[in-house]
């Protein structure tokens, strides 16, 4: 398990941290690692709030108040990615497009060849927020056009999907495909924008997309607002919740049990699956594939993101 890895932080930092709150208060030159790494490190865990480095001493802190402060701090980004796009999707009601990194695309046949155009002119990387399922909901969803050329070419491909689209069968199966091919997906409750941005080379807002006939497109060209928009995707991606590609649509609007919130309060209070299943009357085995189930069905890789994600769900 490596809790402070989960958020970023380098494994230097995340071993001295370790080290300090098992042996307290030490001198800094003490510290098992390289000199050139050090100061990083612990400005890492410094503005984690996890320790301060005071005459030559690192202390460590306390990690529930300093991480319950972090999640704060993205839930108020989140707030401001939400409020940001709201924003942007107004913008081109209200102002005429006349500055010269912006260009209209009129029509549902261009939007469509506009997308497959990023898609296609991809190198490195697509980032991409999703609304929901493009066309009515009588059709049945399909893989944009390109994707899985573009991830077959090595492109890597990061999507935030809205969490309606998952409660369609059929979309959910079309994002199962990409999510087989290389896909990165998350999943959050709450998209507001559809945007498309290729290697910084382009971005591509949809409007209009539950409407074929209506759907139309504003293309980014480099500029201000394209750095903008590269900046929401990333504040709504540090949010999300990874989807795993075996969760099913039930699961997504699942509740924990009763005995399932109960295994969760354990895990966050910190026992171990031995105490766990003598609380809950079962197995060792059984509390390790209950936790390996909720893990997947929240897309957590390890324990504390279990934690971080169930709290985000408001089911601890």
């Amino acid at each position: 398990m490596k809790p402070l890895q989960a958020l970023g932080v380098s494994p230097t930092a995340e071993a001295i941290y370790f080290a300090l709150a098992e042996a307290g208060p030490s001198p800094v030159e003490a510290l098992p690692t390289p000199r050139e790494e050090l100061g990083q490190a612990l400005a890492e865990l410094e503005s984690l709030g996890l320790v301060t480095v005071a005459d030559g001493y690192a202390s460590p802190l306390p990690p529930l108040s300093a991480l319950e402060a972090y999640a704060d701090r993205h839930t108020r980004e989140a707030l401001m990615a939400r409020e940001s796009a709201a924003i942007l999707a107004r913008f081109w009601h209200d102002h005429q497009l006349s500055a010269r990194y912006l260009e209209a695309v009129t029509t549902s046949e261009g939007t469509t060849a506009i997308q497959r155009r990023l898609l296609d002119r991809a190198e490195r990387e697509v980032r991409a927020l999703v609304l929901g399922p493009v066309g009515r909901p009588s059709e049945t969803p399909r893989v944009a056009a390109g994707t899985l050329e573009a991830l077959a070419r090595g492109v890597t491909i990061r999507a935030v999907y809205g969490a309606e689209i998952l409660r369609r069968p059929a979309a959910l199966a079309a994002l199962r495909t990409c999510v087989e091919a290389g896909e990165q997906a998350r999943v959050f409750p709450d998209i507001s924008i559809h945007m498309l941005i290729g290697d910084d080379r382009e971005a591509v807002l949809i409007f209009g997309v539950g409407n074929p006939q209506a759907r139309h497109a504003i293309v980014v060209q480099p500029s201000g607002l394209m750095t903008g928009l590269a900046g929401i995707f990333e504040s709504f991606w540090r949010l999300a919740v990874p989807l795993a590609a075996t969760v099913e649509t039930n699961d997504l609007d699942a509740r924990p049990t009763t005995e399932g919130r109960r295994l969760l309060s354990y895990l966050s209070a910190g026992l171990t699956d031995e105490s766990i299943a003598r609380e809950l009357g079962v197995s060792e085995r059984t509390v390790a594939r209950r936790i390996a189930r909720l893990q997947e069905i929240l897309g957590a890789q390890t324990r504390f993101q279990l934690g971080v994600q169930a709290s985000r769900q408001g089911w601890i």
